[in-house]
């Protein structure tokens, strides 16, 4: 099965990128990404046996107690640049409470080996994906007028782990468990 950790998104954060969609997809004929799927991912693992699901479990509970800590979303953006686009995202920013999570993350999983992340991870969330050649200049303009964008804060208390499956029309992502924050400051 292929996994991932990510947190996921709110009601209200998931209202405000509703709003934020429907204002820029009918601006170009690209692949959106579903609301459903909107997350900020924390590490990639990719492929994992079924059968070895209790040993991450292990090792993603394991990870050091830590406060929660707020994530504000804004700006938006373009992967790997604005002239040849293949991502348009907004921003995530939540400082080194994030960073960490995700440092640690990474570092419990390659003892089980998974392996470490070759890039640089900049977070934020896939708004739509440019497979194919289109039309970007109605986009371009629309992206430029909501600069900068602010969708607003939330607080996250946990992370979770996905299992993402291939669907018709977009990969369908699954959540397994939740790793909350406070239940692991409780238990420190």
């Amino acid at each position: 099965m292929r996994l991932f950790t990510a947190i996921d998104l709110p009601a209200e954060m998931l209202l405000r990128m509703e709003r934020l969609l429907s204002a820029l997809r009918p601006e170009a004929l690209i692949k959106w990404s579903p609301l459903d799927n909107l997350h900020i991912t924390t590490k990639f693992i990719g492929e994992w046996p079924e059968r070895r699901l209790e040993e991450l479990h292990e090792a993603l509970n394991g990870l050091t107690p830590r406060e929660t800590f707020d994530v504000e979303v804004r700006d938006l953006g373009w992967f790997p640049n604005e002239r040849s686009p293949r991502v348009l995202w907004a921003g995530v920013h939540a400082g080194p409470a994030l960073q960490q999570l995700m440092a640690e993350t990474e570092e419990r999983l390659l003892a089980l080996g998974v392996a470490k992340e070759e890039k640089a991870n900049n977070p934020h969330l896939t708004l739509a994906r440019i497979k194919n050649p289109a039309p970007l200049r109605n986009l371009r303009k629309a992206v430029d007028e909501l600069q900068p964008a602010e969708m607003g804060t939330f607080c996250v208390q946990h992370f979770c782990l996905f299992r993402s499956d291939p669907g018709s029309n977009a990969s369908v992502y699954r959540r397994l468990r939740d790793y909350r924050f406070e239940v692991a400051m409780a238990a420190g």
